[in-house]
C-alpha cells in the first residue's frame, strides 16, 4: 500500500511546464548546494514533523557502482562519508535512522553523490528522491502545515496519486529467504566441492566477498550483514593465466581474485584494462571471472538474509 496522501516537491514552478508536463523553464537539473537545497531539507522536515515523524527506516540502499548515471560527478564515500563508516556498517535495509540523518541521506541524493535509499515509515510515511531534483513526499495525513511551509520556502507542492518511486512489489518475484535448508545445501556444495565463492551485497551495487569451506561456513555466516542477498559460486581457480585469458574480447567481466594475503577483491573490466589489469593480478592466488549480463550471471544458489524472527524483509 502506498500512502494516502502524496506530494511532489520540486523547485520547478507548474507555469513553466509544457502541455505534457515537462519544465521548460531556466531552473537547473542540480542542486544549488545552498538555499534552495536548504529549502528542499527543510520541507522534507516540516513534512515529517506534521506526520510526527522522528525515525525513518532505511529500505532498498544502495551506492554508485561502475556506471553512473547522476548529473554529478560521484564523489568518494558515496555522499555517505559523514554518516557511516568506510565498510557502510549501519547503512543497511531496515536500518533505522533519527529523521536529522534522513536529512543527510536526502541531501547525499540531492547531490547524486552515488547513494540512493527509499526512507520509510511502513506504509504511514515516505521520502523518495528522484532525478532532476524531484522529491516524492507520502503521508498518512494531509500535512496542510508542511505543505503551507513548503510554499513559503520557495518549493511547489503538487498533489500525486503515489509515487512513481514507490516499491513495486506485486509482480517481482524475490529472492528466497536464506534459512536453514538453504544454509544446508551450501554446506553440502562445499563439501562435494571442496569450497565455494560466496557473494554478499550487503547493499545494491556494493559486494563483499568470502571464500567457503565447511570449516569457515558458519564464521562467514555470523558476519554476513542484516538482509543481505547472497550468492553462492564455484570457487576461485587457481590458474589465473589461464582466467585471464578467456576474459571477453570487445566486453566487460567482473574478476574476482584472491590476494597473498589472502584477501579478496573484485573489479570490473573490459579489453582496453587487460594488459593493465594483468599486473595488479600478477600475484594472485586463484580468481574467476563473471559476466556482468544477468541472464549469464547464474550463481549456484542465491537467497536473502531474513531477520531475526524468521521474515524476509529485504526487497531483493
Amino acid at each position: 500500500m502506498s500512502p494516502s496522501f502524496t506530494h511532489r516537491i520540486t523547485k520547478y514552478d507548474p507555469a513553466d511546464r509544457d502541455e505534457h508536463g515537462r519544465y521548460t523553464g531556466d531552473e537547473e537539473a542540480v542542486s544549488d548546494h545552498g538555499p534552495v537545497e536548504a529549502a528542499y531539507l527543510a520541507a522534507v522536515a516540516a513534512f515529517a514533523r506534521d506526520a510526527g515523524v522522528d525515525r525513518l527506516e532505511v529500505r532498498d540502499p544502495g551506492v554508485t557502482g561502475f556506471a553512473h548515471f547522476g548529473a554529478e560527478a560521484p564523489v568518494q564515500g558515496h555522499g555517505l562519508g559523514d554518516l557511516f563508516p568506510p565498510d557502510l556498517t549501519g547503512y543497511h535495509d531496515g536500518a533505522e535512522v533519527s529523521l536529522p540523518v534522513a536529512l543527510e541521506l536526502v541531501r547525499a541524493m540531492l547531490r547524486d553523490q552515488g547513494a540512493w535509499c527509499r526512507l520509510e515509515v511502513g506504509d504511514a510515511f515516505t521520502v523518495h528522491v528522484g532525478y532532476d531534483q524531484y522529491v516524492y513526499i507520502g503521508s498518512d495525513r494531509p500535512c496542510a502545515e508542511a505543505v503551507a511551509r513548503t510554499r513559503a520556502l520557495g518549493l511547489f507542492p503538487e498533489p500525486l496519486p503515489r509515487s512513481p518511486y514507490a516499491a513495486e512489489l506485486d509482480d517481482v518475484e524475490g529472492a528466497e529467504a536464506a534459512d536453514e535448508e538453504f544454509w544446508a545445501r551450501v554446506r553440502a556444495e562445499a563439501a562435494s566441492r571442496h569450497g565455494l565463492l560466496l557473494e554478499e551485497n550487503h547493499v545494491r551495487n556494493a559486494a563483499r566477498w568470502h571464500r567457503l569451506t565447511p570449516r569457515n561456513l558458519d564464521a562467514v555466516r555470523a558476519g554476513l550483514g542484516p538482509r543481505a542477498l547472497v550468492s553462492v559460486w564455484p570457487d576461485l581457480v587457481p590458474d589465473v593465466d589461464a582466467v585471464l585469458a578467456a576474459l571477453p574480447e570487445e566486453d566487460s567481466a567482473e574478476v574476482v581474485w584472491e590476494a597473498r594475503d589472502g584477501t579478496i577483491h573484485y573489479a570490473v573490466v573490459d579489453d582496453t584494462d587487460y594488459e593493465r589489469f594483468a599486473t595488479v593480478v600478477a600475484d594472485a592466488r586463484a580468481a574467476r571471472a563473471l559476466s556482468l549480463y544477468l541472464d549469464r550471471r547464474t550463481p549456484l544458489l542465491r537467497a536473502a538474509l531474513p531477520d531475526a524472527d524468521g521474515v524476509l524483509r529485504a526487497r531483493w
